[in-house]
């Protein structure tokens, strides 16, 4: 949809009645206006809409264009043909099972599960029920600590119609993170598999002291017991409650690293993370025929949100190849399910491309799938088109905080584009370029810090009222700390980050984390942590370490130490003892003479180019 709008609106600072053939200027004259052209598939209705519009010779709106792009500013709005949705997650679903009833819905092979949609609303209802006989009431906080399966997807879908407040925890946390998370959260019941890979969760959760939590539920004899619960609640009371929600509510919290030294809570709302799903699902073209492979995790946006929810709202099936990611199990499920979209970082598609078994599988059924985490090299993106029949897929861009999309290539976007920029504007979402210095709008081209406002911005981190003010400003635009520039096609490229973010194969690490539980050593006297380039995860940890006089330690130990309390992918794979670290005169650690000499030392020039395309 394209909206004539007047100077100062919420679609952008300018008039584009200059658009219309009428005779007037923008505030700061502009030397042209560009509009940037619609997706393929609208595009052959754009020159007859538009002679309509000209000749009515006033405002109207338009349902061809993609987005409107302003001058030489910076700044763009998405603007869609659909309305974002009003409705809570709950009420999308129950519309998407009366629609799609007796179509395949979810499918988790590792565990044996397929289901229609009707049989998944039985699940998804019980489990309603089950939260309200424990006790769980709106706005509780339920976690769920587990790989991936089809009771994940249940217990998304059953507290959003409970409106309780689901709250994601990574599979890999270790027994300090976990506390922190459930603590932080507030986590009153914590729904937990037996365990995940060589970890025995309840050998962990036993050194966790967290007062709120009053009950635990185990994803193995347990939770059929749990859902026997809700035979004690009335289906009335599922829906008594769900009308009692609206979409503005906080829904989900999703810890994303901090400079705090910890994570802190996104809290995102049904309008955030409904909608972001919802026109994923749209510009990838879903329908109740596509079949959605999804290795990335569900505690993760990418997997929760960008998977998840874009296939349940347009009627799509889930398919879980695996618990956690496994390139064979990946490409079996491809074939055998006849997956239409597959979804990872660009490690995972290099993986599979590069199993030995790849070139037996048949995998004609993909057209399309998203790719973010870490740039893609052209050749891969190559690859993934002819070898892998992927034509149509995208690159996403977003961060925790806006849930998380904000920028997507198009299905026909051109090659180029797809492995140097992170696409263009999502419907309905704004993006602007500002000079971090002065917080002025720059021009197109000028490389500076990316803001996002619109519907995808989250509420806030869960009780920490401080942090948020820092990320968000008054005027509601979220500050990503990403560096990055807009073209005069409304492209939009990441060049660099303003903060010392570590992205290793699309996990986010931030290096303050990591040092705060170093700190915790007895032989470490100061610890300073940064990213390192890697050819295989984008980037790896390095730890440059001070060792306490009269103590000793070795870097296996400080691993070891690391190994059994914080997740593995945050484990510094090198570890530098130092007398001193690199410092300005006035006492600033130069972290960037740290990074160079890594690189220089350990010859990894040919690895020091890359940058993230999605920030958890």
């Amino acid at each position: 949809m394209f909206y004539a709008v007047s100077a100062g609106s919420p679609l952008g600072l300018y008039s584009v009645s200059a658009w219309f053939g009428v005779a007037a200027r923008p505030a700061e004259s502009p030397k042209r206006l560009c509009v940037i052209a619609p997706p393929a598939e609208n595009q052959e209705r754009q020159p007859k809409a538009r002679k309509r519009l000209v000749a009515r010779g006033r405002s109207r709106t338009m349902d061809t264009l993609a987005f409107l792009s302003v001058s030489e500013l910076a700044y763009v709005h998405g603007v869609s043909e659909l309305p974002l949705l009003g409705e809570t997650i709950g009420a999308v679903w129950d519309r998407a099972v009366v629609a799609h009833a007796e179509a395949e819905c979810l499918v988790s092979r590792q565990q044996g599960t397929r289901w229609t949609y009707a049989e998944a609303h039985e699940q998804v209802e019980r489990c309603a029920r089950a939260l309200i006989a424990s006790g769980v009431e709106k706005g509780d906080r339920v976690g769920i600590w587990s790989p991936n399966n089809a009771e994940w997807v249940v217990l998304q879908l059953a507290t959003a119609k409970v409106g309780a407040i689901l709250v994601n925890i990574n599979p890999s946390y270790r027994s300090h993170e976990l506390e922190y998370a459930l603590r932080q959260s507030g986590t009153s019941l914590l729904v937990m598999a037996p365990g995940f890979k060589d970890v025995d969760y309840r050998a962990v959760i036993a050194a966790v002291d967290s007062p709120q939590l009053r009950e635990r539920v185990h994803l193995d004899e347990e939770w059929p017991a749990f859902l026997e619960l809700g035979d004690s609640a009335s289906p009335e009371a599922v829906s008594e409650r769900e009308s009692a929600l609206h979409s503005d509510e906080p829904i989900n919290i999703q810890y994303t690293s901090g400079t705090t030294g910890f994570p802190k809570g996104a809290t995102l709302s049904h309008h955030n993370i409904l909608n972001n799903g919802f026109f994923i699902g749209k510009i990838l073209g879903y329908t109740e025929r596509d079949r959605v492979c999804l290795p990335v995790p569900f505690y993760h946006c990418f997997g929760m949100v960008i998977g998840n929810l874009a296939s349940v709202t347009h009627g799509s099936t889930i398919v879980i190849p695996s618990e956690a990611f496994d390139p064979l199990a990946v490409l079996e499920a491809v074939q055998e399910e006849g997956c239409t979209s597959l979804y990872g970082v660009p490690t995972m598609f290099i993986a599979e491309l590069n199993h030995p078994d790849f070139g037996r599988f048949d995998l004609t059924s993909l057209r399309t799938g998203v790719m973010a985490g870490s740039p893609c090299p052209i050749e891969v993106m190559k690859q993934v088109k002819s070898q892998m029949h992927m034509d149509e897929v995208t690159i996403c861009y977003g961060m925790t905080e806006t849930s998380p999309v904000s920028t997507q290539t198009r299905r026909d976007a051109p090659l180029q584009k797809q492995v140097t920029t992170v696409g263009t504007i999502h419907p309905h979402v704004e993006i602007k370029i500002i000079d971090p210095a002065s917080g002025q709008t720059l021009r197109r081209g000028e490389t500076g810090e990316l803001l996002t406002r619109g519907y995808c911005v989250m509420l806030g981190y869960w009780d920490e009222p401080e942090a948020t003010r820092e990320a968000i400003d008054e005027a509601r635009w979220m500050h990503s700390g990403d560096l990055a520039v807009i073209d005069d096609e409304g492209y939009i490229g990441i060049v660099g980050r303003s903060k010392d973010l570590i992205i290793r194969g699309g996990e986010n690490i931030y290096p303050r984390e990591v040092e705060e539980f170093l700190y915790t050593h007895p032989s470490v006297s100061d610890v300073q942590v940064i990213g390192v380039p890697d050819p295989r995860y984008g980037e790896e940890v390095c730890a440059w370490v001070i060792v306490r006089e009269g103590e000793t330690v070795t870097e296996d130990e400080l691993r070891e130490f690391c190994r059994a309390n914080i997740a593995r992918f945050k484990v510094p794979r090198s570890i530098r003892f130092v007398d001193e670290f690199p410092m300005t005169v006035t006492g600033k650690i130069q972290k960037f003479k740290m990074r160079e000499a890594e690189v220089a030392e350990r010859g990894l020039d040919d690895a020091a180019s890359g940058n993230p395309v999605f920030s958890s």
